[in-house]
């Protein structure tokens, strides 16, 4: 049975040091017309394990400021063990970084900036008014082509999917309302796991048949400490734009906003564009 999206955050001591969570394939990067095997786990959720392990295994309970994440290699559909280090801990500013694994093969590994915030100027230039979600329909993405992870995101365009090539010629852009399936109150994981809740907005400049990446990092820098009241229930609006794709690589950018419109994440992402093959 697929694991809830609650199931699949949590994180177990292990006992000697070490957090472990469990992967399964209802996380799946891949297509729903594929076999979940096919895929790996979904980079967001892997994005939100590696926060968490830090926060719980470090015992940190300052807001997150930034999460750094290097993808090395494609995890497997089992248990994934994390084990964080405390790099520098400071009254005001602390330092960590984690790696996650599966047997003697890391798959990912993290640095993660957390300190509390105190009061000073305020400047929110990213600031939007997005609309509502309930006045639009909700936009599930095609079983052919969304992967097994979209399962567990609700997603309402501001102005449809806009895939393979209805931007061509046009900014690369993505206007998008998403939450968790659960509806919980929006968190520090549920926004990480939004985060790379979309598939890459390059999509939506050139035709079809997509052209297929996979991530290699990952920056989100956390703009506000996410408590349950800043959306309790679940949304936020968010905009991707594709920065520069050439020579194998894709670079895209994100801002995720509460739904007041206030500014709460940024999210830059690497992408290596796989081969395609000449007909």
């Amino acid at each position: 049975m697929t694991q809830t999206l609650a199931e699949a955050l949590t994180l177990t001591d292990d006992g000697a040091g070490g957090l472990t969570a469990r992967l399964d394939g209802g996380f799946s990067n891949a297509p729903q017309a594929a076999p979940q095997a096919r895929g790996a786990p979904f980079g967001g959720l892997m994005a939100a394990l590696a926060a968490g392990s830090m926060r719980q295994g470090l015992g940190i309970e300052t807001p997150l400021q930034t999460l750094t994440v290097q993808y090395l290699a494609a995890a497997r559909f089992e248990d994934i063990t994390f084990r964080p280090t405390l790099d520098r801990g400071g009254r005001n500013v602390t330092y960590a970084s984690v790696t996650g694994g599966q047997a003697d093969r890391h798959a990912i590994q993290a640095l993660g900036t957390f300190g509390r915030d105190v009061a000073g100027p305020v400047l929110t230039p990213l600031a939007v008014s997005p609309g509502r979600p309930e006045d639009l329909d909700r936009t599930p993405l095609d079983s052919g082509f969304g992967p097994w992870f979209t399962r567990h995101i609700e997603h309402r365009f501001t102005d449809g999917p806009k895939l393979f090539g209805q931007n061509a010629g046009r900014k690369p852009e993505l206007g998008c309302w998403m939450r968790t399936i659960d509806a919980a109150p929006l968190d520090e994981a549920r926004l990480l796991f939004l985060l790379d809740g979309l598939y890459p907005t390059y999509f939506t400049a050139f035709p079809g048949p997509p052209v297929i990446s996979a991530s290699v990092d990952l920056r989100a820098d956390l703009l506000t400490a996410i408590t349950p009241d800043l959306s309790p229930e679940g949304w936020a609006y968010f905009h991707f734009t594709s920065r520069d794709v050439g020579g194998g690589w894709a670079v895209e950018d994100g801002v995720a906003h509460a739904p007041d419109g206030r500014p709460i994440a940024l999210v830059r992402q690497r992408r290596k564009l796989m081969p395609t093959r000449s007909t």
